[in-house]
């Protein structure tokens, strides 16, 4: 109930807004659904939807690959966490347009060099708290997995992850939002189709309705995924720690 009531101030914000700046810079919420339906029916809108979510899949499940893979090895031996601490440090502190920028530079303005870009700037978040995770794990289930002669898939699977599952839940869900913005900003810079594509063709046309359009309809994908894949995933592999008082 408390929702649906701020959702429904944020609509009447809105058609205030839209009344008092005028609708050439801010149009009101039936315009824009106006717009969502016929991008719809043309197909425009899925096309375009799909594109982006391909990107930030691929992108997404690179990154936590890699980042997860780095962290532990960094959370468990020290001569691997100095050795890759000053690149972290580097990437962390490395604006993401650079990377973009270098990437198509190098690359060429390719598929390849969009997902790397997206990738590698996701890479030293998803393995910053991964290291986290591995630092903090129980020595003591260690010595018992050696003591019980467990395999090093064993292991894995029983003892190590299950201590990881709530960071790389974080890794995760902070990842999640951070990769989908970048996709737009490598699409807008160098590829043909996308969300962000057509943000920046409405940006050059001034069409603030196509803007909120496409801006809308993408955060309405996210939010749908957080609330029916994210946040479930994160609940599940959080339900073997005791809860809070």
């Amino acid at each position: 109930m408390v929702r649906i009531v701020s959702l429904a101030l944020l609509m009447a914000a809105w058609f205030i807004g839209s009344q008092l700046a005028g609708p050439r810079m801010l149009p009101d919420p039936q315009a824009v659904a106006l717009m969502i339906v016929e991008e719809a029916r043309s197909g425009a809108l899925a096309f375009n939807l799909g594109a982006t979510l391909a990107r930030v899949a691929v992108a997404f499940a690179l990154a936590m690959a890699l980042g997860s893979a780095l962290g532990l090895a960094m959370g468990r031996y020290r001569i691997v966490d100095r050795l890759g601490d000053p690149w972290l440090v580097v990437l962390l502190n490395l604006p993401a347009l650079v990377i973009i920028v270098l990437a198509y530079v190098w690359a060429g303005l390719t598929e390849t060099a969009a997902i790397a870009a997206v990738a590698l700037n996701k890479l030293p978040i998803a393995t910053v708290t991964v290291r986290e995770g591995a630092r903090s794990l129980d020595r003591g289930l260690d010595e018992m997995a050696q003591v019980f002669g467990m395999s090093a898939w064993t292991r894995m699977r029983h003892i190590v992850l299950p201590q990881l599952a709530p960071y790389l839940a974080a890794a995760a869900r902070s990842g999640l939002s951070l990769v989908w913005k970048i996709v737009l900003i490598v699409e807008l810079l160098g590829r043909p189709n996308g969300v962000g594509f057509e943000i920046g063709v409405a940006f050059q046309l001034f069409d603030v309705t196509k803007i909120l359009t496409y801006a809308l309809a993408f955060v309405a994908v996210m939010l749908v995924i957080e609330t029916f894949l994210v946040q479930p995933l994160e609940r599940h592999v959080s339900r073997w720690r005791p809860k809070a008082a």
